[in-house]
């Protein structure tokens, strides 16, 4: 909001209220002030989520459902590190490893977290810690806690930046491949099974994408529907892929 207004941008503020704790409504006056006093106008949307599981995920669906498309997000380079950790237990291939894609819409993705912190505290602006992220029931907030300091100790540096520098690296390679592997038809087993490996892997991640792309173990599954190993596979989300006539296709329950 700050580096916004101060570079001369038409800001509208955005602020997203998961219902998920209480006073957590409170927090919405805190970014209204902050908005008012530096001239720009603010929005906020209140969600009704109940806790359980794939918390994190639905709140994020939930979130992004309820911001605009082109919507700005603060997510800094320890984010993209943590993101890149989260993707390699996932085993989401070099995709997952590209971490976030930097661009207009993630400004600060270069930026620290204690970048974030040090300029709201230099300009006196008052700032909320969500107690959700010191909460263990969470991944990301075991990674953060837990696991990025046990790297950093192990290697005797600051692992963050490695992450977030490699996954520049291996986005660029990604990109590479992911234009060969759109020259593939997914749905035809023959074409798969002939092609490289690694491009056969990318052509059923990307046809998979439901948004996000599936695991390795998934897309081996697939291909080995495509080999006539087995005549189909589940894939998640009530979704199966099965041959016929050597073309696969995707079933869902239900239809």
């Amino acid at each position: 909001m700050v580096l916004a207004a101060v570079h001369g941008c038409v800001v509208t503020a955005w602020h997203v209220d998961h219902g998920l704790r209480d006073g957590s409504s409170n927090e919405v006056a805190l970014v209204r002030t902050l908005a008012t006093d530096l001239g720009i106008a603010f929005e906020s949307r209140t969600l009704r989520l109940d806790d359980g599981p794939n918390l994190e995920a639905r709140a994020r669906e939930a979130r992004y459902a309820a911001l605009p498309v082109d919507v700005l997000t603060g997510h800094t380079a320890d984010d993209q590190a943590e993101t890149v950790l989260i993707n390699l237990m996932r085993g989401a291939g070099l995709r997952g490893l590209s971490g976030m894609r930097p661009g207009h819409t993630k400004p600060l993705l270069h930026l620290r977290r204690a970048d974030t912190q040090a300029l709201c505290a230099a300009l006196g602006i008052a700032v909320v810690q969500d107690p959700m992220n010191d909460d263990p029931r969470f991944q990301r907030t075991r990674i953060r806690h837990e696991l990025l300091p046990l790297l950093n100790h192990i290697a005797e540096r600051d692992v963050a930046l490695v992450l977030a520098r490699q996954a520049d690296v291996i986005r660029d390679d990604d990109t590479y491949l992911e234009e060969l592997a759109a020259g593939l038809d997914p749905t035809d087993a023959r074409a798969l099974i002939a092609a490289p490996a690694p491009l056969a892997r990318r052509a059923l991640r990307q046809w998979l994408a439901d948004p996000y792309p599936p695991d390795v173990a998934t897309i081996e599954r697939v291909l080995n529907v495509a080999r006539g190993a087995t005549r189909a596979c589940d894939i998640g989300a009530n979704r199966r892929v099965r041959r016929s006539l050597q073309r696969l296709h995707i079933e869902r329950d239900g239809i």
